[in-house]
């Protein structure tokens, strides 16, 4: 009897702890989950039990003095082992290989005697890193130089930035993520630049463990060529050219003395198939030129980029070679269509002022 009361004060002050709240495991590694009764004593009468919360079947269950199979979880099968060398001093530990995301939470050993039972917490916190991060610069354009940062197989999420050399970070265009079937991350992070920064540096860490991987590309002062610089020039050149025929057209019929005859000898050249190519082109290198800073861009690393990038502006080059040689040819006709009538009725007229200063 005295036994039996002794036993049973003594679970009375008896409790549950864990050494480590939290327990840190890699993919594919191996995690430790231990338990100790305080004050120490044997376990070996006592059932064991690691479960996790919101889960019906423990994650291994010790009773008896033997592991209980048949009613622990199945995606722990053949993946835990229970190490019981410490029992008689009241420390017991699980052991689970080959370790998954899904194993990544919060879980709980019990210690279930006759009169007592308690419960200890712990976390168990999985981590990932990375095996490969890419760099892509993406086509120029008008806004400048596009360059993206791609990077998987992390877990947690990542924290992500640029950097340029000295270290200093760089504000970000756009950041992104997203987690496959296995919970894994990935992201993606863009930085629009237009000026030539040196090196510039994609850094991806772990927020649990601050491993980090870093990936360099060096910007080469090439690629910014300033090629929307011309792009717009184009713009400029068509539309100049365009208002200028449109006021000629405008001044030449306005002008006094000239509108009759002149108009019968213009109609039939501002009415020909030069004219309306010259219309074509003028519309179409403007839009063509519209067009280039707001298309969709290409990786440089796209092995079709050369003919993305190259085509249309060749064919722009050649659209603005047809517009010069075709406006050439249509002052040629209209100055000569204009010369004979108009310097003919332009003398009468200011002969005919002469007459008229002279005679008052």
């Amino acid at each position: 009897m005295k036994e039996i009361l002794t036993r049973f004060w003594s679970s009375k002050k008896l409790r549950v702890t864990t050494p480590t709240r939290h327990v840190l495991a890699r993919v594919g590694g191996q995690a430790e989950l231990s338990c100790q009764a305080i004050p120490p004593q044997s376990l070996m009468h006592m059932e064991v039990r690691w479960f996790r919360s919101g889960h019906s079947q423990p994650v291994y269950l010790y009773r008896g003095g033997h592991k209980t199979s048949g009613e622990a979880a199945p995606e722990y099968a053949n993946r835990t082992e229970f190490v019981k060398e410490g029992l008689g001093e009241g420390k017991v530990m699980l052991r689970i290989h080959n370790i998954s995301i899904l194993d990544d939470g919060p879980y709980q050993c019990s210690f279930n005697d006759s009169g007592f039972v308690d419960v200890a917490s712990m976390n168990l916190n999985v981590t990932a890193v990375g095996l490969e991060t890419e760099i892509h610069v993406q086509d120029p354009d008008a806004d400048g130089i596009m360059v993206e940062c791609n990077s998987g197989g992390w877990f947690p999420r990542p924290q992500m930035e640029w950097r340029d050399s000295n270290g200093e970070t760089l504000l970000h265009s756009s950041k992104s993520y997203s987690q496959d079937e296995a919970r894994f991350f990935h992201m993606k992070m863009t930085l629009l630049t237009n000026m030539s920064q040196g090196s510039i540096i994609c850094c991806v860490f772990n927020p649990l463990t601050g491993e980090e991987k870093q990936t360099s590309i060096l910007l080469a002062s090439e690629l910014f060529n300033q090629d929307h610089i011309w792009m717009k020039s184009l713009v400029f050149i068509a539309c100049i050219m365009f208002i200028v025929y449109l006021l000629f057209i405008c001044c030449f019929f306005m002008r006094k003395g000239c509108a009759s005859g002149c108009l019968r000898r213009c109609l039939p050249v501002l009415n020909s198939w030069p004219i309306q190519i010259l219309h074509f082109l003028v519309c179409t290198g403007v839009l063509f030129a519209i067009y280039l800073p707001h298309r969709h861009r290409v990786s440089l690393s796209d092995p079709r980029f050369p003919l993305y990038n190259n085509w249309i502006t060749e064919l722009l080059s050649v659209t603005l070679f047809l517009i010069v040689c075709f406006v050439l040819p249509i002052i040629i006709l209209l100055l000569k269509q204009l010369s004979p009538t108009c310097l003919t009725k332009w003398e009468k007229n200011k002969d005919s002022q002469t007459g008229l200063g002279k005679g008052q």
